[in-house]
């Protein structure tokens, strides 16, 4: 079914790397979700009205916000997919994170209100009529929303999007809510236990833990969540690869979108080296990432001293100091300038962020470390990095 829908709504053989298809499989997923989530809630809706089960009407307002949740998700899609323009220089991908966020904010008020029926219906039980249309319709819901799982499972993985992936999982969580509300019916059916209002609260309960994991899984992008590890390690590792390059740091990539990323990095070459061939080559580097990876990447050239005895020499002086500080305590772009009266160290650090606020005493650690030495004086000039940009 999955492979037939994605012949109706793309052609053969889509690049799901292209922006566009990933719009129209986002548009695809959108009207699947809406046109099976409300059949489902029409159904569901029906046999809870019929049975006076307050556990399958939930199950069917769980539907309906999910067939909103699939107009939202449309929406979310459509907008991202909007060109970049005057106003929105970085385009307009963030939607999909929006979208997202608007879903988990539907799925939390219609779990709050569904406490609430459940709530009554443990404080003033009422018989269930529970009818084997109630166990046909239920039966239906899990195998429809088992199958949209791994419907919106497989996109999500084509096209690397947090918000399909979302999506299965919440059809997955359907799957268990909807088995909760059939054992409900069935336990008050046969062994004459009120069960409807209990089950009912663990399946709101449910629901609001799904929106709370949902909102949080959208608003980490939005606030500025680190890269991908697997994404920094495959760029890192590419210019790693790469002729005349010493070494790298301050990897910063900005998420704008599943589709627009942009990034910075410096790279270490020896200051010996042609800088107009230099300059070729991190050309060449740039373009590979964007054709690659989709990431705008920008290189900061780095020349550095390779060929001072003096300077490898207090350079390892200092990379020791900081480790016996701390052994994750890493250094870069290391400078050395001859005062009048002392020698000046100038370096950059990566520090983690449980040490942010220890700044001053690595300083002075590094500076009265070196001044034991008793060569000479020494002032020592620290830039702090995050170490999360240098990983």
């Amino acid at each position: 079914m999955t492979s037939l829908l994605l012949r109706i709504f793309l052609k053969k053989n889509p690049d799901f790397a292209n922006p566009r298809t990933r719009a129209a499989i986002g548009a695809m997923s959108g009207w699947v979700g809406i046109v099976c989530n409300l059949l489902l809630s029409l159904g569901k809706g029906i046999v809870g009205l019929v049975t006076g089960s307050v556990s399958i009407a939930a199950d069917a307002m769980n539907n309906l916000s999910d067939a909103s949740g699939s107009i939202v998700t449309l929406i979310g899609f459509r907008l991202a997919d909007k060109p970049a323009d005057e106003g929105h220089p970085y385009g307009h991908a963030r939607a999909e994170y929006l979208s997202g966020l608007v879903v988990a904010a539907l799925i939390l008020v219609i779990g709050v209100e569904l406490v609430k029926s459940s709530f009554d219906k443990i404080l003033h039980p009422s018989p269930v009529d529970f009818s084997p249309v109630a166990v046909g319709v239920l039966l239906a819901s899990i195998a429809v929303k088992l199958w949209m799982s791994l419907f919106n499972s497989r996109l999500g993985r084509q096209i690397d999007s947090t918000t399909l992936r979302a999506t299965a999982a919440d059809s997955r969580n359907d799957c268990i809510t909807t088995t909760a509300v059939l054992a409900a019916g069935l336990i008050e059916h046969f062994w004459k236990v009120p069960a409807d209002g209990y089950i009912g609260m663990g399946v709101a309960l449910f629901i609001l833990y799904s929106g709370v994991q949902l909102a949080r899984d959208t608003v980490s992008p939005l606030l500025g969540e680190n890269a991908d590890p697997e994404l920094r390690q495959e760029l890192v590792d590419y210019i790693a690869s790469q002729p005349k390059v010493l070494g790298y740091h301050d990897l910063m990539v900005h998420d704008y979108g599943p589709s627009q990323r942009f990034a910075s990095l410096h790279v270490e070459m020896d200051y010996r080296e042609d800088p107009l061939e230099c300059h070729e080559i991190i050309d060449s580097m740039e373009r590979e990432c964007l054709r690659s990876h989709n990431v705008h990447l920008v290189i900061h050239y780095d020349p550095v001293i390779v060929d001072d005895p003096e300077l490898a020499e207090h350079k390892q002086a200092v990379g020791e100091l900081l480790r016996q500080k701390d052994p994750r305590l890493t250094l870069h772009d290391f400078r050395m300038t001859q005062g009048r009266r002392h020698m000046n160290l100038v370096f950059d650090v990566a520090l983690p962020s449980d040490l942010q606020g220890k700044e001053a005493e690595i300083l002075r650690f590094v500076e009265d470390g070196m001044n034991r030495r008793g060569d000479r004086e020494y002032h020592v000039h620290i830039t702090f990095d995050a170490a999360s940009f240098n990983s």
